[in-house]
């Protein structure tokens, strides 16, 4: 009788759609997708949008037209555009832009895929993602017509790319987990993006500009190796800069609004922000539901 029962129980239309996928060693696309973690999925999505806006460029399309495919613009997404929410997190124009924000989802998304599990961390990705770029976007589109606003809010007629608002995401639900771990903000490659406004705004006629522009881009690259070479003279020229994670949402985002006010900056402090605000609610929202656990994850990582 008691095999029967079992039997039963384990007949492929009695399992559950979840566990005969589990139980089915045939398939390929499971086994696939188990080979390399949700980080290094997103970060290959991310990279084929990088090569699809290559390949549209050679094809002829003009940036304007690749920009209203891909990014986010508050005015066209108050007209319908809102695939822009999505298409805009994974869309990255600047080879530098899309390496340094790699980079970062590789550090940080790797850590806090395993603390939180891979769907878990998947749906937040997405949803903080989402948020952030709605959230920039109606503050441009509402706040943004002035000189003022849209020194702070962003213009809503300018078009805003890259995975930043979900990293931030991130980097605010660690904050709240791990609020007292030590981590470094590669500062170096900042610094040398706002002296490149800066720079441009003072002398934009400068005939030396494209030449700055390559010492730039030339100088991200290297900051970022230069924080895995063991020579600890060579990592200090990207300027590391320890502090407790909870400091470093604070760090990255309002002294860049602050000089944002004086020189106009390529970089979405209100995406950042969103993002942020994201992670920290989930953040409060898992401590709140799994008190146990969370207070054990901000006990280890100290």
């Amino acid at each position: 009788m008691t095999d029967k029962w079992f039997n039963n129980k384990f007949e492929k239309n009695n399992l559950r759609k979840y566990t005969s996928k589990r139980l089915n060693e045939n398939n390929k696309f499971n086994k696939l997708s188990r080979k390399f973690s949700i980080t290094n999925w997103l970060i290959i999505a991310n990279v084929i949008v990088y090569l699809l806006i290559i390949i549209l460029k050679i094809s002829g399309f003009s940036e304007e037209k690749i920009f209203s495919i891909f990014a986010l613009q508050a005015n066209s997404l108050f007209q319908g555009a809102y695939w822009t929410i999505l298409t805009s997190m994974f869309t990255h124009i600047w080879l530098p832009h899309l390496f340094f924000n790699m980079i970062s989802l590789f550090f940080i998304g790797t850590f806090l895929e395993k603390l939180i599990g891979r769907k878990k961390f998947l749906g937040f990705y997405l949803l903080s993602g989402l948020f952030a770029g709605i959230f920039a976007g109606i503050l441009s589109f509402y706040f943004g017509n002035t000189d003022l606003g849209a020194k702070i809010f962003i213009n809503p007629n300018i078009y805003g790319v890259g995975a930043s608002g979900a990293i931030f995401g991130i980097a605010g639900l660690l904050a709240i987990l791990t609020p007292k771990m030590r981590v470094y903000l590669i500062a170096g490659p900042i610094f040398a993006i706002i002296l490149q406004s800066v720079l441009q705004s003072i002398i934009p006629e400068s005939p030396f500009l494209p030449l700055m522009n390559f010492a730039v881009m030339f100088y991200i690259f290297f900051a970022i190796f230069a924080m895995f070479s063991f020579n600890p003279q060579t990592r200090k020229l990207s300027i590391p800069l320890a502090m407790p994670f909870w400091v470093l949402p604070i760090i990255a985002i309002v002294p860049l609004v602050i000089i944002g006010l004086f020189v106009p900056l390529p970089i979405g402090n209100t995406a950042h922000l969103g993002g942020l605000i994201a992670g920290l609610a989930y953040g409060k929202y898992l401590k709140k539901k799994y008190k146990q656990k969370t207070a054990m994850i901000s006990k280890r990582f100290r």
